[in-house]
C-alpha cells in the first residue's frame, strides 16, 4: 500500500489544477500536493491517480511518489476563503499526496524539446489510460532538473465513470492531434513493442493493490474492494495488446 501520511499544515491552494489542490505539509516534514476525495469527481479521481501514477512509475516512467494523506477537517477552520474550507471540511479521511517538486516548471512545447523515442513513450501510456488531459493547453508535464516528469492523471479510464459500458469504452481509438508531444513525432510503434509486454495481469495486481479499500466500497455492482480492482486492471490489459494501431491524429517518427 502506499505510504501513509497525516497533513499538520495547510499551506496554499494552488489554483493550477480545476479541483483546486492544495499545498500541504505532513508529519513527516514532507511537502506535497493534495488532491481532495471532496472535489469534483470525488475518489474515482483518486483511484485513477494512483493505478495511473503506480502503473506508470513500474513502466520507467518519471513520477512524483505517491502518498495517502490523512486530513482532519480542522485544519480548515483558519482559512479565509470559504471554498477551501468547504473543500477541507468535506475531505476528512484519507487523501491522496503527491511529492511537491519544488523548482519545477510546466512543460513548455515551445521551449522543450523532446525526443521522438521520450514522446512516443509518454503518447502510448496516455493512449493506454485514454488520458484526455495531456493537451498543448494543459500538457500536465513538468519539466524538473533538465528531466521531463508525468503528473495528474485523474482524467484518465473514463470507463470507470460507466461501468456497464467498459468493452465499448476500452474499445475506442486515442486521438492524439491535441496531445502535448504531438509535434515530436512520437514513435509509438517502438513504445509499444518495449512497454506492452511489461503490461501483465501480475503487474496490474500490484498497481491496483496500491489503492486504498476505503476508495472502492460501495461501488455499484462490486461485492468487494478486490472485485473493483480486477475491474481496473482488465481493461488496461485488452488495451496494451493493440491500442498502438489505434492511435490517430500524429505522424510517426521514423
Amino acid at each position: 500500500m502506499l505510504k501513509e501520511v497525516t497533513a499538520t499544515r495547510y499551506i496554499t491552494p494552488l489554483r493550477e489544477g480545476g479541483s483546486l489542490p492544495g499545498l500541504v505539509e505532513g508529519d513527516d516534514l514532507g511537502t506535497y500536493v493534495m488532491k481532495f476525495r471532496g472535489a469534483g469527481q470525488g475518489r474515482k479521481t483518486l483511484v485513477a491517480e494512483v493505478v495511473c501514477g503506480e502503473l506508470a512509475r513500474r513502466l520507467g516512467f518519471r513520477m512524483p511518489r505517491l502518498v495517502t494523506i490523512g486530513l482532519d477537517p480542522v485544519l480548515g477552520l483558519g482559512e479565509p476563503e470559504q471554498q477551501v474550507q468547504e473543500l477541507l471540511r468535506s475531505s476528512g479521511g484519507a487523501n491522496l499526496g503527491m511529492d511537491f517538486l519544488s523548482g519545477a516548471l510546466g512543460f513548455d512545447p515551445l521551449a522543450f524539446a523532446v525526443s521522438p523515442e521520450e514522446a512516443g513513450r509518454i503518447v502510448w501510456f496516455d493512449a493506454l489510460i485514454n488520458n484526455v488531459d495531456r493537451s498543448w493547453r494543459n500538457p500536465n508535464l513538468l519539466m524538473h532538473h533538465g528531466e521531463l516528469w508525468l503528473i495528474d492523471h485523474g482524467a484518465t479510464m473514463i470507463w470507470h465513470h460507466n461501468w456497464p459500458g467498459v468493452e465499448k469504452s476500452v474499445a475506442r481509438p486515442y486521438d492524439a492531434s491535441d496531445h502535448a508531444l504531438a509535434r515530436f513525432a512520437p514513435d509509438v510503434t517502438a513504445a509499444a513493442a518495449a512497454l506492452a509486454p511489461l503490461v501483465t495481469e501480475e503487474l496490474l495486481a500490484e498497481v491496483t493493490a496500491e489503492i486504498p479499500d476505503a476508495w472502492l466500497t460501495d461501488e455499484p455492482g462490486f461485492d468487494t474492494p478486490d472485485d473493483l480492482r480486477r475491474a481496473y486492471a482488465r481493461p488496461l490489459l485488452t488495451r496494451a495488446a493493440d491500442i498502438h494501431t489505434r492511435v490517430t491524429g500524429i505522424e510517426e517518427g521514423k
